[in-house]
């Protein structure tokens, strides 16, 4: 399955702008996150871009560091070597440059016109949905993908792999050497099955987040796009539109129809899937009733467990706005509580 070449990345930003610059014959300096610790808000693999006129995309911090940082890139655009920056470790150098409660983060700056093929490789893999590996040697700044890495030390390709797998960027160090390692991933989907006035909340709330968002609805009347302008929908019956869809472990699915003839079939594909969140609207009574369903046509206690019903945090919502508020809390605190 491809990705909407509108829906990519949410750090395409971040490349798109960088390219313009280059492309207008600006130089342009990347930094990038390497590692963080204690309370650091922006963590490894976040990007900021920085033009020679001292233009910046995105971030690197919520704001606390960009100051050194630039001041950095713009060193590295006249000449300067790759840099590895630290801030923080002490609570002294944590307030000289704006991190809270002596929180730390690591940042490479390096130049971005040989960085271009490599992001274009990449995001062109997630074109049909495929993350990539960047690997970076902290030393030199140099950087391949795992595709091209036969060079790699053996131990930086594993890490490198389980990182992949893990779908978490992170720093890696060992004999061989300090190593980033970027995955370069497709935003976390979220299917949302009932394009009622709760989605028409949600939507735009959880493509804000990252997410990309699909509406299915076979009822035409809803699912339209003057209702949800922008936006993948779909009119298939649920169980044919996730059939279609393939719903995996970086998807989200939550039913809003409050109608058994098109949650359950939803609820019946997304039980079989691997999706890290499913939650279906409802209350305690409609839940019970839904569970009871379920059973029926052979879905196990452990299985049904899965769903969250009532969807949503418990945090008194009321209308439209605060339910879909309550559910993409809930979606992202059970994606934030995997592992690493």
């Amino acid at each position: 399955m491809s990705l909407p070449t509108d829906q990519m990345l949410p750090a395409d930003d971040v490349f798109d702008a960088a390219l313009a610059w280059r492309d207008a014959g600006k130089p342009v300096a990347l930094a990038t996150v390497v590692s963080t610790w204690g309370s650091s808000p922006r963590p490894p693999g976040s990007h900021l871009g920085v033009s020679a006129d001292g233009e910046m995309t995105g971030s690197v911090s919520g704001g606390c560091i960009e100051g050194a940082v630039v001041k950095e890139a713009l060193d590295i655009l006249k000449g300067a070597p790759a840099q590895v920056l630290d801030f923080g470790v002490t609570d002294q150098q944590a307030w000289d440059v704006g991190l809270a409660c002596g929180g730390a983060v690591k940042v490479l700056v390096r130049d971005f016109v040989p960085l271009i093929p490599l992001y274009t490789q990449a995001r062109a893999a997630l074109a049909s949905g495929e993350p990539s590996a960047l690997i970076t040697r902290l030393d030199s700044g140099e950087t391949v993908t795992l595709d091209d890495a036969g060079g790699l030390p053996d131990a930086v390709a594993e890490a490198a792999r389980k990182a992949l797998k893990d779908d978490k960027s992170r720093a890696y160090s060992g004999d061989d050497g300090d190593w980033f390692i970027e995955i370069v991933a497709p935003p976390r989907r979220l299917i949302v099955v009932g394009a009622v006035h709760i989605a028409q909340a949600l939507v735009p709330m959880a493509a804000m987040a990252g997410f990309w968002v699909t509406v299915v609805d076979p009822r035409r009347a809803y699912a339209s796009d003057t209702r949800f302008p922008g936006v993948d929908v779909r009119t298939d019956w649920p169980d044919e539109a996730l059939d279609d869809l393939k719903p995996d472990s970086r998807t989200a699915i939550v039913t809003l129809t409050h109608d058994p003839k098109l949650d359950d079939p939803a609820l019946d594909r997304a039980l079989q899937s691997q999706a890290f969140y499913i939650g279906s609207l409802g209350s305690s009574r409609t839940q019970a009733k839904r569970v009871e369903r379920l059973a029926e046509v052979g879905f196990d206690e452990a299985a049904i467990a899965r769903i969250h019903g009532p969807v949503g945090l418990r945090i008194g919502a009321q209308s439209p706005a605060e339910i879909a508020v309550s559910i993409l809390a809930e979606i992202i605190a059970r994606m934030r509580s995997t592992p690493d």
